[in-house]
């Protein structure tokens, strides 16, 4: 049984999960509970392997325009220090979970993109964005650092410490054009058709044996970050020589010589 979420829509295409963030009104900002069901979504991806690829994205205006500064999280009062560290774990715990699990993200993007939103755009695999699209670490400009969910981690090895350090110091907003540019995000997709692209996008990445593309995330999590290039390759042998013993590998050599596409049995 599926389970129910507040704050998040699951559409099912198929290999594919449609994550929608559904605070349109409040412009996707993260409550308590979106944390909640966001943690809790892909804590169950973690062994669903039946879901191979996930597209990101948020229902009206924003993708996501980052924490909900009005939630009982942020309120003065009693109790606010602890509260606000239980989200701030959660959201910590988030971001990991969404780097952990073995299926690529793909975050469709448009809108307003700050704080916390910049932070899960950040953290998929892959960003195509709509012209709209605008992105800040908005934490700065709160009296925060400009650094977290993982932006002090990502930003950095996505677009250069220089240019990453211009953005977190200051909070300013980068444009579609410029994050294209810097290569923060793949591609610029008009808005209507963000959607479609990302599915066109996920049906190539499911040409991949289903076993090859989690390991292939895996890999990159692990090469980003070797310390030479002798670890790199030992992780990229471990990984193929592992699948050319799978019955995938050969159905997919065989279905590259017939021009047709693999009909895989993830074994």
């Amino acid at each position: 049984m599926k389970e129910k979420y507040e704050f998040l829509s699951i559409e099912q295409r198929g290999d594919i999960d449609i994550v929608s963030l559904n605070r349109p009104e409040a412009l996707n900002s993260l409550n308590r509970q979106l944390f909640s069901d966001l943690y809790n979504y892909f804590l169950n991806l973690q062994t669903n392997y039946e879901v191979r690829i996930v597209l990101l994205r948020g229902e009206g205006r924003a993708f996501c325009a980052g924490a909900d500064l009005d939630s009982s999280a942020f309120a003065s009062g009693e109790g606010r220090e602890s509260q606000q560290y239980e989200v701030q774990r959660q959201a910590s715990a988030l971001i990991k979970l969404m780097r952990s699990c073995s299926q690529p993200i793909i975050a469709l993007c448009h809108g307003p993109i700050c704080g916390g939103g910049f932070s899960l755009a950040l953290a998929a695999d892959v960003r195509l964005a709509a012209p709209c699209t605008k992105m800040n670490a908005a934490y700065i400009k709160v009296g925060l650092t400009g650094t977290d969910m993982g932006s002090g981690y990502f930003l950095p090895r996505i677009i250069g410490f220089s240019n990453a350090a211009m953005y977190l110091y200051t909070g300013r907003f980068i444009t579609a054009e410029r994050a294209l540019a810097m290569g923060l995000v793949s591609d610029l997709v008009e808005k209507d058709q963000l959607l479609e692209q990302g599915l066109i996008l996920a049906d190539d990445m499911l040409y991949a044996s289903p076993l090859g593309l989690r390991l292939t995330k895996e890999a990159l999590n692990a090469t980003v970050d070797s310390p030479s290039l002798d670890a790199a390759v030992a992780i990229e042998d471990r990984q193929q020589n592992l699948l050319m013993g799978t019955e995938d590998h050969q159905e997919a050599v065989k279905a590259f010589k017939e021009k047709r596409r693999p009909n895989y049995k993830n074994t």
